[in-house]
Parts: C-alpha cells; sequence; structure tokens
C-alpha cells in the first residue's frame, strides 16, 4: 500500500511538471528559424517582390498561428487523441486525394499544396505525419490489450504497417513527394520497432532496406547517362555532382560551396554569397548551408545540438509517461523529428540524394511548422503526466 501512494504521489506530482527543457528548446529553435528564413530569403524577396522582408512576414504569421495552436493542444488531454484515431487516419487520406481536385495547387511542377481559399495553403502530407502518429499509437496499444504476442503476429504486424504503407504510396503518388513518404514510412517503423522489439525483423527489413538501395545505385549508374526517370538522374548527380554542375546538382553544389566558405566561425549573420542568387531557394531545403557560411561549424553543430536536446526529451517522455498510448504518442514525434534532421542534413552535405525536406522549425514552410508546433504541444501534455 505504501509503494501504490508513492506511485500515485509522483502520478499527480508529474501531471503539473511540463517539460519547460523541451518548450525553450522549440521556442529558441523557432526564434532562430525565423531570424534565418529573413537572412537567407530577404535579397530574393527583395528583387522579386520588392519586400525583403516577404518571406518572414509568411513564415511569421504561421509561426505565431503554430505557436497558439502549441498552446491550446498543450492544454487538452492527450487520451482525448485516441478517439479520433480512424478520423486521423482518414482525414489524412482525404486530404492527400483533393491534390487531384481544383483545390490543389502546383510548385515547381509538383502538386503538394492545397488552396483553403482564405489566402492560405496547406500540405497534406504534414497532416499525414500527424494524422499516422495518433492513428499507430493508438492501434497498438488496442492491439497490446489483446494480448502482446497477437501484435507480434503477420496479422498484426500487417494490421500496424499497411495503413500508413498505403499512405505513404498516395502521398508519392499524387504529391511526387518522396522525403514525406520516407519520413511516414519511417515514423511508422520506429513506432512498430518500439512495440515489437524483436531484432532479427528489424536486422532483415534493414538488409532488404540497403539491398535495395544498392541495387537502385546499381541501376542509376549502369543506364544511360542522358536516360532514365527523375530519380535515377538525381542517383547520378549525387554520385557524380561536379558532372551535373550545371544543372541537376547545381543547387548541391553551391550548397557545398556555401557550407565550406563558412569556416569555423562563418562570415557573420547575414552576410552570406551564396543567398544572392547563387544557391536557388535557400530559405527552403538548404537554409542549413546558410546557416554554415554564416555562422560556421560552431553555429551548426549549435544548431544539431538543440536537436538532439529536442530528442532526447521526447524520449525521456516517453520512457516516463504513466500510460503506453502517451509513450507511443512521443516516441512517433521522437521518431518524426529525428528523421527529418537526419535527412535534411545529409541532402545538403550530399550524404544522400538531393530530394526536398525541409530543416524542422527553421526552413520556410507554413503548414510545416504549425504541425510541428501541434505535435510539440501534444508531447508537452504528456510530459505533465510522467512519473
Amino acid at each position: 500500500m505504501a509503494v501504490r501512494a508513492k506511485t500515485q504521489q509522483r502520478i499527480r506530482y508529474g501531471r503539473h511538471n511540463m517539460d519547460y527543457v523541451l518548450l525553450a528548446v522549440v521556442l529558441f529553435l523557432v526564434g532562430f528559424g525565423l531570424l534565418m528564413v529573413y537572412s537567407a530569403s530577404s535579397y530574393e524577396a527583395g528583387i522579386e517582390y520588392g519586400d525583403s522582408a516577404f518571406y518572414l512576414k509568411k513564415q511569421g504569421f504561421a509561426t505565431l498561428l503554430g505557436l497558439v495552436v502549441l498552446f491550446f493542444v498543450s492544454k487538452i488531454n492527450y487520451k482525448i487523441w485516441q478517439r479520433f484515431d480512424l478520423v486521423a487516419l482518414a482525414a489524412s487520406v482525404v486530404l492527400i486525394l483533393l491534390l487531384l481536385t481544383p483545390l490543389g495547387v502546383t510548385k515547381n511542377g509538383a502538386t503538394r499544396w492545397l488552396d483553403l481559399k482564405i489566402g492560405l495553403t496547406l500540405q497534406p502530407a504534414e497532416v499525414a505525419k500527424v494524422g499516422i502518429i495518433i492513428y499507430l499509437a493508438s492501434v497498438i496499444q488496442r492491439l497490446e490489450e489483446h494480448g502482446r504476442n497477437i501484435i507480434r503476429t503477420p496479422k498484426g504486424i500487417a494490421i500496424i504497417m499497411v495503413p500508413p504503407t498505403i499512405v505513404a504510396g498516395l502521398i508519392y503518388i499524387i504529391s511526387d513527394n518522396l522525403s514525406s513518404a520516407i519520413i511516414v514510412m519511417g515514423i511508422a517503423v520506429a513506432m512498430l520497432f518500439v512495440a515489437v522489439p524483436d531484432y532479427k525483423w528489424f536486422i532483415a527489413l534493414g538488409a532488404a532496406a540497403v539491398a535495395g538501395v544498392v541495387l537502385v545505385v546499381v541501376i542509376a549508374t549502369s543506364g544511360d547517362a542522358e536516360g532514365g526517370t527523375f530519380r535515377m538522374a538525381r542517383i547520378r548527380a549525387w554520385l557524380d555532382p561536379e558532372a551535373y554542375s550545371t544543372d541537376r546538382a547545381f543547387q548541391t553544389i553551391q550548397a557545398l560551396y556555401a557550407i565550406g566558405s563558412g569556416g569555423i566561425w562563418g562570415k557573420g549573420l547575414g552576410q552570406s554569397m551564396q543567398k544572392r542568387n547563387f544557391l536557388p531557394e535557400a530559405q527552403n531545403d538548404m537554409i542549413f548551408s546558410i546557416i554554415c557560411e554564416e555562422l560556421g561549424l560552431f553555429g551548426a553543430m549549435t544548431v544539431i545540438l538543440l536537436f538532439v536536446v529536442l530528442i532526447w526529451s521526447c524520449m525521456v517522455i516517453a520512457n516516463k509517461t504513466i500510460d503506453r498510448f502517451g509513450s507511443l504518442l512521443a516516441v512517433g514525434v521522437m521518431a518524426h523529428y529525428a528523421i527529418q534532421v537526419i535527412l535534411n542534413i545529409a541532402v545538403v552535405t550530399n550524404s544522400i540524394p538531393n530530394t526536398g525536406i525541409t530543416l524542422p522549425f527553421i526552413s520556410y514552410g507554413g503548414s510545416a511548422v504549425l504541425f510541428l508546433l501541434a505535435e510539440i504541444g501534444i508531447v508537452l501534455n504528456i510530459s505533465k503526466k510522467c512519473k
């Protein structure tokens, strides 16, 4: 009885103990992101729109809206989201399918946004990431309530993995967004790994993935240098960027120039040369290279360290949560951030082929920052109810 009383006391205390370290890191990244969006986009915005703060204003509005969402979501009991697991999944699918309607907005050859007809656009892939986290956390908990062995069967694994596979496939086919499709599948695999820590399955899956990547690379390098699909062309440009420095690898080469010229301490905030019409879309996927150029290795490592603290905080919250659903929600958010940060930095440094993916809280993108902050709101509410 004494042990039970102490446990209940710890839980009651934890309900008022929000993770302020996580909140502080997120607020710093958000503020730093706005600063870097202005720095990276001011030159281009001044030329194209006559307003150097054009991108900053749009990102600032989305960020302010996201902070309001974070505040309200952090006040909502996270267990409520379990009631909307099927709604979250269905909404994700419906929004992606709406891209095929006149509401779909095409930019740079890809239809990835919905026109909300109120002067705002929405990227369904960002909604899908949150929806998949909520759906999988709920489904895994429900399966475990019927016995832990069920989730280890082929049927249990199919129940978990088929819906995110369908969502990822729709994202890739309809919006031609490979990076978001990879993130959705990565989130699903990470949550499945937590639920079924059976290493032999994941070792086999990892081996199959590596074999598939090697096969794709071999096919890309053995084919006609000018033929093949767009994806194959990107792989060839990744393997030999100098050979494609004027077209397919132009953005990558310019990003590497920015990284190399920054040195240890950087050129100084706002002093980037690559953002002056040399590096395309500097405020989006390649903003990390501008950080390296202006703030140097020191600034880049500081940003990476902050993301490590963020991801670590999510992991600690997942370990201390009093119920399985909350733990899985935190794991899903942690996986989302970890995968997206790793992929973005890997693309910028040419460690993997170029695929459009933003750096959380820092890259320009209203839908992304809005739903990323909503996820943090969920995790902050979970942290209030930790042991």
